[in-house]
């Protein structure tokens, strides 16, 4: 009794040191610079609707010369993305050809959750939820529930030991899982060369640089048109113009964001015998919008309930 007695002082300070962060809000912070600081490879699994699709993820972050990052798409047409920092590569076959498209892309998963803000901590809820077993480590499950109908739930599940986001899932009201990424195989902590960092190369076949995409910053003073009365909780974040090829006018993009989902509106004028579609569409968590208003076609689509893409639909209004 006397040696138990004496050890509690000693048990009490390691236990401290290892304890693991009980504030989910720190959880998820930690699990968002985890996924750009350490060092992963794995194999995770992406299912929206009845798409399935797996990819193969190598990451590496070499301190003062960044992160660097490969994605290697395992099914269907084969395609490949090499990231470094948040400029992207994207090999992709086409004919005879493997189109490369050179863009600046926010980062994919396991790097999807943003800095903590107070318009994440104003519009969810958080609550830690039990453990579960994600492609063989254990899982913290945390729990972002939206304080109105304008979100889906977010569930989140975090390595106890690294951090890492290992699942992620959008919910419905319902309690319907309609999009989720997990890991199926993961490896951490194998730090390396960086002779993975390249595209296997397809005999036989001419590689075509696309054409970039022409980007210019746009303010709705220029503009003939104002978004007002948004959803509770989005702010506009983005908005810029974008020449798009094939198109006869400058398409303009703005983005709305509420800590966590993001939702996009392009607003283009109706060239003449443009025959524009209209209409909408549910992909698992996604909803898409179309509708023409005053001569100008109106997209707007993001990983939200149908009731918020037709706020923002309506939301637009047209100077006379």
């Amino acid at each position: 009794m006397i040696r138990h007695i004496l050890l509690i002082p000693l048990l009490l300070p390691l236990a401290a040191l290892g304890a693991e962060p009980t504030d989910p809000w720190q959880m998820i912070e930690k699990a968002g610079q985890a996924a750009h600081q350490l060092d992963y490879k794995g194999i995770f699994v992406y299912q929206s609707g009845a798409t399935v699709s797996s990819m193969r993820i190598m990451h590496m972050n070499y301190g003062p010369n960044g992160e660097f990052a490969r994605v290697v798409v395992l099914d269907g047409s084969p395609r490949e993305v090499l990231r470094q920092g948040n400029d992207v590569i994207i090999y992709q076959p086409k004919s005879e050809k493997v189109m490369i498209d050179k863009r600046r892309l926010q980062s994919g998963f396991p790097a999807v959750l943003p800095k903590l803000s107070q318009d994440i901590k104003s519009n969810y809820q958080i609550r830690l939820a039990g453990t579960e077993r994600i492609g063989g480590r254990d899982g913290q499950l945390v729990v972002l529930e939206p304080r109105d109908k304008y979100r889906y739930r977010c569930n989140m599940w975090i390595d106890r030991d690294s951090g890492l986001l290992l699942k992620m899932a959008f919910v419905s009201d319902k309690d319907e899982i309609l999009e989720q990424v997990a890991f199926n195989q993961l490896m951490v902590g194998e730090e390396g060369s960086n002779d993975w960092f390249h595209p296997e190369v397809q005999r036989g076949k001419d590689y075509v640089m696309a054409p970039e995409e022409k980007v210019s910053p746009a303010t709705e003073q220029t503009d003939d048109w104002i978004v007002s009365q948004l959803p509770p909780g989005f702010r506009k974040t983005e908005q810029v113009r974008r020449a798009v090829p094939g198109k006869a006018f400058p398409v303009n993009h703005l983005v709305f964001w509420d800590g966590l989902a993001s939702v996009s509106m392009f607003i283009e004028p109706v060239a003449a015998g443009m025959a524009p579609k209209i209409g909408g569409l549910s992909q698992g968590a996604t909803n898409i919008q179309v509708s023409v208003h005053e001569g100008h076609q109106i997209l707007v689509l993001g990983e939200v309930p149908a009731v918020t893409i037709t706020q923002f639909t309506n939301s637009i209004s047209f100077r006379k």
